[in-house]
């Protein structure tokens, strides 16, 4: 895995969930904070690590912020806000609430698979993982688009873009999981916990 110069990384951090009832990037996992574990993935693949967000809770994080150029509008407003900043072609983009996301599964499915496509994302076969992608810069008038229509439904964004979807192998697909509750932090912890003991 070589070290990219040339890919810009931004973490969405979003806002604080109601379904979580509280921040959910900084909800505790393993001793760390959700985004912790996306930034660890991340760092080995490049230094150009972005969060986006107005939340000054992360700037323990040692990271820049960008706060969204417009509020309240969602992943695409995130993804928006990430293109607009970038100076470079090739741009990772990536929900918080991935804590088993890992280097490997970034720099396998997503870095080693980029090409002419626009959106380069995973999947496990079922469901689609638009928040853990590359996008192009060339993207950008779309998402632009979108928020001008106020058309905040990523996927139909999505549909209008040449895609590269990438199927991620079972044994790997536990980095896709995004968790929006308690309960589904709990199972996780679990799941995990049993896996270690085995």
């Amino acid at each position: 895995m070589s070290f990219a110069s040339n890919i810009t990384a931004y973490i969405l951090c979003g806002g604080a969930s109601k379904r979580m009832q509280e921040e959910k990037g900084l909800v505790l996992y393993k001793g760390q904070p959700f985004v912790k574990h996306v930034i660890d993935a991340v760092r080995p693949i490049t230094s150009n690590i972005y969060l986006v967000t107005f939340n000054e809770a992360y700037r323990q994080f040692g990271l820049e912020l960008l706060p969204d150029f417009y509020s309240n509008k969602g992943p695409v407003g995130g993804i928006y806000t990430a293109l607009k900043h970038s100076s470079t072609a090739n741009n990772l983009i990536l929900s918080c609430d991935i804590p088993e996301v890992s280097t490997k599964v970034v720099s396998k499915y997503i870095i080693a698979n980029l090409s002419e496509a626009d959106v380069t994302y995973v999947s496990n076969g079922t469901d689609n993982f638009p928040l853990i992608a590359a996008y192009s810069k060339t993207c950008l008038p779309i998402f632009e688009k979108a928020l001008a229509q106020d058309n905040l439904k990523l996927r139909s964004a999505i549909e209008q873009l040449n895609c590269n979807r990438i199927i991620v192998e079972e044994e790997d697909q536990l980095a896709l999981r995004n968790i929006n509750t308690k309960e589904e932090l709990q199972t996780l912890i679990n799941e995990t916990r049993d896996t270690l003991g085995n």
